[in-house]
């Protein structure tokens, strides 16, 4: 076999790996909370409880699977293990039904799955690197797999019961895990050292004010994915209904990805920025009026431009203003504090707005914080232009 086949094979493996891994996020986590709520019974803190285990543990575990997969040298070994002891932890998450069980679950949920993106795009990166391939037609397939998944695990729910989202989740895990086997024996992982140039990175007040923008902004739009679906069965939507809003969500994001780039070269990151936040939080506020299902599914594409765009202009931002040496280390605190710590506070605490008032006020207080972040965003513009114009 050629080179060239040989290179087409194991990106189409690469390309499944992809879409079964986010297939099965996206076959359980939007509906989790719905499952927690109707199936299981808890309140709205104990929601937020649970569902906010995951982005702490990211914080702090993500790191030591990248340093086991660097003392080891076997990547693509810890990634098997992981994706099965994830799958086995996530049908044993269907059989809890008292509120302690299902925190200690959660928390080994979290431990494992947070080692199958990070070792997953390690292996990934590195690939293409020495191939000279193209990471973003690799990962856009886990987008397509999230969007097509809560379709059919709604449609399963509808059909069966809201438990067959747990053995969704597990069969795709394995199926990841069988089609592992075949990914190169990328050995040389992409370790970064937190600690070196948080210093300097501190010393700059653009980068700082941008991480507050980033805990503002991708907090609710993170927490989205958790508290989505209870919005639309408390507007009267099914479950299938909040499969096809994520489909059109989350298939959205996609174009906006591709043209991402174009548009940031041509009317500058600054109001892409601007622009996207703008839209998320019209989005948000809308919500907490509670529109028909039809202006929220409508809405739904909204998503694709704020979160579809914001991502890689942010991402962008980020490696320009920070200095060459702690670049690294700059995009590790960004996706920190925008993933991890926003996340966390807006799932944690959107658990106690929904439990005292509504899943609608929930969308209110993600409002207020995207503007506030918009707010950020716009200081950051004006300083630029006054920095410009003082060079000029």
């Amino acid at each position: 076999m050629s080179t060239a086949s040989m290179k087409d094979k194991t990106t189409r493996y690469f390309y499944s790996f992809y879409f079964l891994t986010f297939f099965s996020f996206g076959a359980l986590f939007p509906l989790l909370t719905v499952y927690l709520k109707e199936d299981v019974g808890l309140s709205g803190s104990q929601i937020g409880m649970i569902m906010s285990i995951s982005p702490v543990v990211m914080i702090f575990v993500q790191p030591l699977w990248g340093v086991f997969s660097d003392y080891t040298q076997r990547p693509k070994q810890i990634l098997l293990w992981t994706l099965f002891l994830t799958a086995v932890t996530g049908i044993a998450f269907s059989f809890m039904e008292s509120y302690g069980a299902l925190l200690a679950v959660a928390f080994l949920l979290a431990v494992t799955q947070s080692a199958l993106v990070p070792i997953s795009d390690s292996i990934t990166l590195n690939y293409v690197q020495r191939t000279k391939g193209n990471y973003g037609s690799i990962r856009l397939w886990g987008a397509i797999g999230f969007a097509v998944a809560v379709l059919v695990a709604g449609w399963l729910s509808d059909f069966f019961s809201l438990k067959v989202i747990f053995f969704t989740f597990a069969i795709a895990l394995l199926l990841g895990a069988m089609v592992s086997v075949f990914l190169p024996k990328e050995s040389q992982t992409i370790s970064v050292n937190v600690r070196d140039g948080i210093g300097t990175l501190m010393k700059l007040p653009k980068f700082v004010m941008f991480l507050v923008t980033t805990f503002l902004i991708f907090g609710p739009v993170f927490a989205n994915n958790f508290y989505f679906g209870l919005f639309i069965t408390d507007i009267g939507g099914t479950v299938t209904g909040v499969g096809i809003a994520f489909l059109l969500a989350a298939g959205s994001e996609a174009p906006f990805m591709r043209i991402a780039g174009k548009w940031i070269a041509r009317f500058g990151l600054h109001t892409i920025m601007i622009s996207a936040a703008s839209i998320a939080m019209i989005r948000w506020v809308l919500y907490f009026f509670e529109p028909p299902l039809y202006v929220v599914y409508a809405t739904t594409i909204a998503q694709g431009f704020s979160v579809g765009l914001f991502i890689p202009a942010a991402l962008q931002f980020v490696r320009d203003i920070a200095p060459t040496s702690a670049r690294a280390t700059a995009v590790s605190l960004y996706t920190a504090v925008g993933n991890g710590l926003g996340s966390w506070f807006c799932t944690f605490f959107g658990g106690f707005i929904a439990e005292y008032y509504s899943v609608a006020h929930v969308y209110l207080f993600f409002g207020l914080l995207t503007m506030c972040g918009l707010v950020f965003i716009m200081m950051i513009n004006q300083a630029d232009k006054k920095q410009l114009a003082k060079a000029s």
